[in-house]
């Protein structure tokens, strides 16, 4: 991931494209809009975790959240979202090199966490990977307050597979809609997108 984002580091510096946005615009659409729908208020804090380049973060202050941070194992990562977030002229933007399974004190206390896979990410680590989507779900629980949200985006896990996950301490409370195809007669999602609050 390093070399992915020092890569995109050197292409906003010279051409000024802060590169890829996973999931797509309408990931990221769908987010605010759940957050709007439930009027969440906007000074709620905001935990990006995987945050790469920091595009989410930056739609999420023009929409006027204003208590934002984001997280990245990467430091090319997180100087990528730094010069994004300066372009924009967002400086109330919080960015960390921070690797999320070994979270530090001072990450808690987070009224919502959004991951746009960071969690397949992960999953995909071929090293003692059942290990770290546990320790994923432990650090969740100490970082996000109980009754906060966890907004996920998966382009790996299907819903039943994400309810089996984040069983231990987290409730669903919607899925939301993404895009569907159709292939040999039968229907299906490429993402899914679920939104759970964590147990009191």
């Amino acid at each position: 991931w390093d070399a992915a984002y020092e890569r995109e580091l050197r292409t906003f510096e010279d051409m000024g494209d802060a590169g890829e946005i996973w999931f797509g615009e309408e990931s990221m659409v769908r987010i605010i809009r759940w957050l709007e729908k439930q009027k969440v208020p906007l000074d709620s804090s905001v935990l990006d975790i995987g945050t790469g380049n920091g595009v989410l973060l930056v739609e999420l202050a023009k929409s006027g959240y204003t208590n934002l941070t984001g997280i990245d194992y990467s430091p090319s990562a997180i100087q990528l979202a730094e010069k994004v977030r300066e372009k924009e002229g967002l400086s109330h933007i919080q960015f960390k090199v921070e690797d999320f399974l070994a979270p530090s004190a001072a990450l808690s206390g987070f009224e919502i966490c959004i991951d746009k896979g960071t969690f397949d990410a992960i999953s995909l680590n071929p090293d003692d990977t059942v290990e770290r989507r546990k320790q994923y779900v432990r650090s969740l629980c100490s970082v996000l307050k109980p009754e906060g949200f966890f907004l996920i985006t998966s382009c790996n896990w299907t819903k039943e597979e994400l309810l089996n996950e984040f069983r231990e301490g987290f409730e669903i409370l919607e899925e939301l809609p993404t895009p569907k195809f159709c292939f040999g007669g039968r229907i299906g999602n490429s993402v899914t997108a679920l939104v759970f609050q964590r147990k009191k």
